[in-house]
């Protein structure tokens, strides 16, 4: 019951604080178009006004009856309507809204935004807006990798426009991999968030490349069996969509979790500790920042069974070495990227994490009661950096996370000034 009142709340937290927002919703032909009629319906219901606009591709797919049905709102196609003042629809619909989407973008309405066309009514009022604009891609995986799109989101990242994924994934065409248009629920958390003014807010961080661990760890006892621990890794997801939200680049390499994959740049799934580490060396030291946030298993079985060890009335012994610390291995690295480590306590949580942080020489120690953080939504941090700590008042993970995204973007641009100034 008090799981069912705790959704409650956090729905109307939603709807408050968007509620009498006017978002337009362009939608572009793909097969996608039918989970942006669904996002269209959850909007609405948030008392957002939505009015979408369609391409004729678009219409293709879903008709604009719909989208009519849904939002109680006139749905537009037409550059050339006659039904609104100074026929420049153009104009007078991009002056109302508070935000733009446009989902699913496709490859050619990416390309024709990024080379500041306008051919058609939605084209033409993206142009002429003065509003934000976010984009949720979704096309073919080749279509998504080919450099010509990367050099047109690049373009718009530099322009100031959101990119919301793509997701990889099971794609219409059989295929799999990077391009699938975002889920419902993670465009209406985006776009709530954008609505709501809730974003992390650190522009120092666009186009910085940033790598994140999170998860636990799995190291196998035998084909069957296996040490872990409690981490869901929320924290981590939390951490790199806050980083997303900056318009950083992010790799996420994650231990296994039942957790949707947030919209980042690049996600890499891993078992071990050892698998982690491989991970990391391959991305962390070409990155600006690394966020070890992931709860590594200190140790690994010495020598795992390859058959599964069977039940007898003896005492099994299993020999434990340690594992590579691997945001030692990342700091103590020449010239390493901004390192943020954090420390999950049971007890003597201040000293042992501000021990772990002079030992490690790091900028930033973000530190946790473990029995009170570990596979919940929410935590209560404390920050130890060179200016003391920061206390963070338990809250949602999401929101500690941007938090947490604007104070590292501090610290970051005064640790680049640092090594500036020291040649």
């Amino acid at each position: 019951m008090s799981s069912e009142v705790n959704n409650q709340e956090k729905q109307s937290e939603y709807v408050e604080n968007i509620a009498g927002k006017h978002l337009l919703l362009g939608v572009t032909g793909g097969v996608a178009a039918y989970k942006a009629a669904e996002f269209a319906r959850l909007m609405t219901k948030a008392g957002v006004t939505v009015h979408a606009v369609m391409t004729e591709s678009a219409c293709r797919f879903v008709g604009p009856v719909t989208f009519q049905s849904l939002t109680g709102q006139p749905v537009y196609t037409d550059l050339w309507n006659t039904n609104l003042e100074n026929n420049m629809a153009h104009i007078q619909l991009s002056r109302h809204a508070d935000m733009i989407l446009i989902a699913p973008a496709s490859a050619n309405f990416i390309a024709k935004l990024a080379n500041g066309l306008a051919d058609d009514l939605l084209a033409t009022l993206c142009l002429a807006r003065d509003c934000p604009l976010m984009i949720a891609p979704a096309m073919n995986k080749q279509m998504w990798e080919n450099p010509a799109t990367q050099r047109n989101i690049q373009s718009l990242v530099r322009d100031g426009v959101k990119i919301l994924g793509p997701a990889n994934g099971e794609q219409a065409c059989g295929e799999v991999g990077m391009g699938r248009m975002l889920d419902v629920e993670a465009l209406y958390f985006a776009v709530q968030q954008a609505l709501s003014g809730d974003l992390a807010r650190a522009p120092q961080l666009q186009g910085k490349r940033i790598v994140i661990t999170a998860g636990p760890t799995y190291e196998p006892i035998d084909p069957v069996r296996g040490i872990t621990n409690l981490s869901s890794g929320k924290m981590g997801y939390a951490i790199a969509q806050a980083a997303m939200e900056s318009s950083a680049q992010v790799t996420l390499i994650s231990g296994p979790t039942c957790l949707k994959s947030p919209a980042v740049t690049e996600m890499i799934p891993v078992l071990s500790a050892l698998d982690m580490f491989e991970a990391v060396k391959a991305k962390a030291m070409d990155s600006d920042i690394f966020i070890s946030v992931a709860a590594v298993a200190d140790y690994r079985i010495a020598e795992s069974s390859q058959q599964k060890i069977k039940k007898s009335a003896q005492k099994l012994i299993l020999e434990l070495e340690p594992n590579v610390d691997i945001l030692q291995y990342v700091a103590d690295r020449p010239n390493p990227p901004f390192c943020v480590g954090f420390a999950a306590e049971t007890h003597d949580l201040e000293r042992y994490a501000t021990k772990k942080r002079k030992q490690k020489k790091l900028p930033l120690m973000v530190a946790n009661q473990a029995q009170e953080t570990l596979g919940t939504d929410e935590a209560a941090l404390i920050l130890f950096d060179d200016a003391g700590k920061h206390i963070l008042d338990k809250a949602l993970k999401r929101i500690q996370a941007r938090k947490l995204i604007r104070h590292i973007a501090v610290l970051y641009t005064e640790y680049q000034l640092q090594k500036k100034n020291n040649g």
